[in-house]
């Protein structure tokens, strides 16, 4: 085994490597660019090297400056974790030639699976089913519209190189087909430096289910059965499970036999996922093969009992694999959520900046792996991936449920995340059910928000925990004041029952308080449903709450939004005004709140690097149209216009940085 690697990535991941290294006894080096000096990955590893400036370009990604790094703390191997030169053979090439073991497959496996076109062929080859489409790259648009005949619309435009979701259109018809080709082209040039795409058929009701797959140097070849990862934005997956509820015994041992076949058929070496598209019918066909560890692995191993990183370095080591087929066991299920720096309701755009505020995600059978605490900082230069939250249970459902529960008390403050989105998708009926296709946020949600109205019930508990807060911070306030008020006037007269109006957006909730003889125990009226309740001690400097209401404990995340109570629960995030009877007899009087939104100016949404201004002074612009192009995170999003009007001044440039809510653009009017 090696005495000492250097683990070349940040964040979640590296901090992921490192523990397993700590557990084997090998000795990890990290290395981090000037904005990660501090980061988590560097505190969890035992040495750490500086390589360079906070962009990606000139520290992760230079390969010369990370081998140098492994070389000259003595390291014997790189692990690649996922992303930056993971799948790059040129390094995983330039690593075998200095002596070092790359821990992955061979640089020749890389190059000819990391290409979409090539690895389509050879699963051809192999027996394994492929997704209709033309198996070569498309040169022009008469290539791409001649192609489109055969295969028919809708359809999948692909980068033949890289993946993550860049460079993917989906073409619904000819008019779409030039537009779609020319930016999808630019996106994979500017994102892996090949602008080459192949088209396929889109299966719009279609699963995305993958298995891991682990290969060792003797010729060994087995799979760990299937991740269900159909949950996804913008082709970018959210929830994964293992097992699929899709997946039967019988097409479990099909699909593994397949992904273990194109592993041979590649000379393939360490850990991969070869990922497949389930029809309607129970039809699988190829999508793609990763040639690194996944995002999702650990549901893998929560299922199977194995660590997959453990694997890795053994297999790199070249020691056998420790097991065969027929011992690969599963028990209960696994489900993953990531936990990403981005906003759901502005279209998941990326969020930047300090966290203020940590408080982990926990309970039985939870595991939390995470690059982040408080103190971190979140830039804009790298990927939005901040954590991952995974749960075991015995069933399905065990698992959903102890996954909402973690994710109910997981705070993170000071930056958007997507941790209550995840919670709703966890909560809707239709995931509960099973009922996934790709095209499932689509299909039940809109602007970040579930198209299905919470449950009535949910509400209630969340304005009884709004109005208990609220009502123990008055308690507290009162009671500091007794002393006062024996010198200036009668103290508060204590009441048996503490009647509020808690307001809700358009929703008004009549609530009653009233104490029981026990030590925090109170029976609450919402709107004429009778509860007890219990309350421990709150939890104030995480910003939780846990309830037992009726027996069952719940846990509440806390904000604050002015001076109103903000309360996460099950997904749904609400903001509640609670009134004591004289204060809401004085706040009907209030004048309505303004929507003071401005249209005569373009506002960014994120901060990022401006690469692309689609317009001058003096044009025409119309509502909608794209005319800023901002970067950040590894993701570019355009800016559109909100009003019909001429453009009076242009404030930004290509290549500037900008934060968010700066103006870039100026109207002078609107029509």
């Amino acid at each position: 085994m090696f005495e000492k690697i250097l683990i070349a990535n940040r964040g979640e991941i590296a901090v992921r490597i490192a523990r397993t290294c700590r557990r084997m006894g090998v000795r990890t080096v990290a290395v981090h660019s000037d904005i990660d000096a501090r980061s988590l990955h560097v505190q969890a590893t035992d040495e750490a090297v500086f390589i360079g400036p906070s962009r990606s370009d000139q520290s992760y990604l230079v390969k010369e400056k990370i081998l140098e790094a492994a070389l000259a703390r003595g390291c014997a191997a790189i692990h690649p974790g996922y992303g930056f030169l993971s799948e790059n053979p040129a390094f995983a090439e330039m690593v075998a030639r200095a002596g070092l073991a790359f821990i992955g497959p061979p640089a020749a496996a890389i190059a000819t699976l990391g290409d979409k076109v090539a690895s389509k062929a050879l699963a051809a080859e192999a027996g394994v089913p492929v997704v209709p489409g033309v198996l070569k790259s498309i040169d022009d648009l008469n290539d791409a519209l001649a192609a489109a005949e055969g295969i028919g619309y809708p359809l999948l435009l692909k980068p033949a190189a890289g993946g993550g979701g860049k460079g993917m259109r989906i073409v619904a018809s000819r008019d779409e087909l030039a537009a779609a080709m020319q930016a999808g082209r630019a996106e994979t040039l500017k994102a892996f430096g090949d602008d080459r795409v192949f088209v396929e058929k889109y299966i719009p009701v279609a699963r995305h289910v993958e298995i891991q797959v682990m290969a060792d140097r003797h010729g060994a070849v087995i799979h760990l059965g299937e991740r269900e990862c159909s949950v996804q934005r913008r082709h970018q997956k959210v929830i994964e499970e293992s097992p699929s509820v899709a997946v039967d015994a019988d097409l479990r041992r099909r699909m593994g036999a397949c992904a273990c076949r194109l592993a041979r058929e590649a000379g393939y070496v360490n850990a991969g996922t070869v990922e497949f598209i389930l029809d309607p019918t129970g039809g699988f066909y190829f999508l793609e093969m990763n040639t690194r560890l996944q995002v999702e692995h650990p549901v893998t191993e929560m299922v199977t009992g194995l660590d997959l990183v453990e694997l890795q370095l053994r297999v790199a080591a070249g020691e056998p694999l420790p097991l065969r087929q027929e011992e690969v066991a599963w028990k209960g299920w696994a489900v993953e959520a990531r936990v990403c720096a981005e906003d759901p309701a502005r279209g998941f755009l990326p969020s930047t900046g300090m966290i203020t505020r940590y408080s982990p995600a926990g309970g039985p059978n939870i595991r939390l792996d995470s690059g982040v605490e408080a103190g971190s900082f979140v830039s804009v230069f790298y990927d939005s991936l901040l954590a991952k939250v995974i749960a075991w249970g015995e069933t399905r459902q065990a698992a959903i449920d102890a996954l909402v529960r973690a994710l109910n008390g997981y705070h993170i403050e000071g930056l958007a995340t997507n941790v209550d989105f995840a919670n709703a998708v966890l909560t809707h009926p239709a995931f509960s059910e099973g009922r996934l296709s790709t095209g499932f946020i689509d299909a039940h949600f809109e602007k970040g928000l579930p198209k299905l109205a919470p449950p009535a019930e949910r509400l209630h508990y969340m304005a009884m925990a709004a109005t208990i807060v609220y009502h123990n911070r008055q308690s507290l306030t009162r009671e500091s004041l007794k002393p006062m008020a024996t010198q200036v006037g009668p103290a508060h007269e204590p009441k048996d029952c503490h009647p509020y109006k808690v307001r809700c957006g358009r929703d008004l909730f009549e609530i009653c308080l009233r104490k029981d003889p026990p030590p925090h125990t109170w029976t609450v009226s919402v709107d004429g449903h009778s509860y007890a309740v219990t309350t421990p001690e709150f939890e104030f400097y995480r910003r939780r709450l846990m309830l037992k209401i009726d027996g069952r404990s719940h846990m509440f995340r806390l904000y604050y939004q002015y001076s109103f109570f903000g309360v996460a629960f099950c997904g749904t995030a609400r903001v509640f005004e609670v009134f004591s009877p004289r204060e809401w007899e004085l706040a009907r009087h209030m004048p309505a709140p303004r929507d003071e939104t401005l249209e005569n100016v373009l506002l960014c949404p994120m901060p990022g690097l401006v690469v692309d201004v689609r317009v001058e002074e003096g044009d025409r612009v119309h509502r909608g149209q794209d005319l800023v192009c901002i970067e950040s995170m590894k993701m570019e999003s355009f800016v559109a216009s909100p009003c019909d009007g001429e453009v009076e001044e242009v404030l930004a440039a290509p290549g500037q940085a900008v934060e968010t809510d700066e103006v870039l653009v100026r109207f002078k009017g609107q029509n």
